[in-house]
């Protein structure tokens, strides 16, 4: 298990872990169309980009011996003293096995030596990955309803953990 800093050119990579995650992972809480769409939206290399080429904005890749299994995103200083966790994703056949619980270490070590001490992030009031957020010491905040266009909404728990 190993997890290194992903740079632009491996946008492909992103993109295509983004999409076997999101299809196994999101098909039981979101319709086809909305995954879809979401993937085209928030995936695609212009959107990206955009975020690499933000100071405050990185993504880290998640390996599992010489494989990339996943990436997370995070973006620094989103509140004061604050970072949010926009993006983990493992690939579905990955799950079980530490690497989710391994990649929020790598994450809050990161956040703690950057100087934030909160890390919140959003997740769907249906995903099973609340349940995993909360054993790693995650607390819902509030919850909400974030309209993200093409009629399509994110019905989320906020959630937040302090270190």
């Amino acid at each position: 298990m190993k997890i290194t800093l992903a740079i632009a050119t491996d946008i492909p990579l992103l993109q295509k872990l983004a999409e076997e995650s999101w299809r196994a992972n999101y098909r039981d809480i979101l319709c086809a169309e909305q995954i879809d769409y979401m993937l085209r939206m928030m995936y695609s290399r212009d959107e990206l980009q955009k975020h690499f080429d933000q100071a405050k904005y990185c993504y880290h890749l998640i390996w599992d011996g010489e494989m990339a299994v996943g990436f997370i995103g995070f973006e620094q200083d989103y509140e004061p003293q604050t970072t949010k966790l926009h993006r983990i994703y493992l690939l579905q056949e990955c799950k079980g096995r530490g690497l989710g619980s391994f990649a929020l270490k790598f994450l809050e070590e990161t956040v703690r030596n950057y100087g934030n001490r909160r890390i919140i992030l959003n997740v769907n009031k249906g995903n099973p990955a609340r349940e995993f957020y909360s054993s790693q010491g995650y607390l819902v905040y509030d919850e909400g309803v974030f309209d993200i266009g093409n009629g399509f909404v994110m019905d989320d728990v906020l959630m937040e953990k302090f270190l």
